[in-house]
This record gives structure tokens, sequence and C-alpha cells, in this order.
């Protein structure tokens, strides 16, 4: 014997005894290991916001290249219209129609024309408020028919 006293098994200790072995003050069985309760509260709680703005980024990111098929459709549209001979002001305003809030250049020569679109697209707000905005650039090219 080494002097150490034997462990009574289960049977034949008191009630009280049993039931507060291996648990804690409330009665629940005790955990091995740290205590991880909250933990995945907590993950949650830091990457939520994150996932939010990457959103919120990639939307906008959607939406710079829908302001930038526009501005392709706005040029062509005018092109088209001046190589058909319609006056400048009218290819003009036809590409405004088609990308409002644009800024339109038309280049006219003897052969050719020329149309530049500039759309403006503004930054989402909130947190991404700082992104700097985007602009939409496209430019077509059109020989001039004959009449």
């Amino acid at each position: 014997m080494t002097g150490r006293a034997r462990e009574r098994p289960a049977w034949e200790r008191p009630a009280w005894e049993r039931q507060a072995r291996g648990r804690p003050a409330r009665g629940r069985p005790a955990r091995r290991g740290g205590d991880e309760r909250g933990a995945v509260t907590a993950e949650t709680a830091l990457v939520l916001p994150l996932l939010v703005a990457l959103t919120v980024a990639l939307l906008w990111l959607v939406t710079v290249g829908l302001a930038q098929v526009r501005a392709t459709d706005a040029a062509r549209e005018a092109a088209r219209a001046l190589a058909r001979g319609d006056p400048a002001d009218r290819a003009t305003a036809l590409a405004r129609t088609v990308a409002p809030g644009a800024t339109v250049q038309v280049v006219h020569d003897a052969d050719r024309v020329e149309v530049r679109v500039r759309l403006p697209v503004s930054p989402p707000g909130g947190l991404l408020g700082g992104l700097p905005g985007a602009e939409a650039d496209a430019t077509a090219v059109a020989l001039v028919e004959e009449p």
C-alpha cells in the first residue's frame, strides 16, 4: 500500500457526494477544455460587418459595370445617328437618353464621326463613402453614310 486511502465505489458514497463529483456548483456537467460558449457569436460579430462591406463593394462594382455598358451603348447610338445624317444636337440628346447624366463630345470629320461619352458613377454611401468615384468612358466611331 502507498498510504493513500482507497476511494469508495459510487454505491457506498452518500447521494450528495455522488451528485457533486464532476459537476460544477449548479449541477451542470463539468466541461473539459476551455469554456467556448459564445465563440460563434463573437466570430459572427466580427465577420458579419466584413461580409456586408464586401457585398456593398461588389454591388458598387456591378453598378460601375452597368454604367460602362450604358456609356458604350450611348456612344454607339449617337455615332450611328450622326453617320446617318442626323444633326449633332439630336444625336447628343439620344446619347443622354441612353445614359442620363453623361457628357457627350462629338467630332465630325468629312468621312467619319467620333462620339465620346463619359458617365460619372458616384461611390456608395455609408462606411464605403470614402471610396473614390468612377467614370465610365466609351468612344464609338462610324463612317458617314452617303445619301
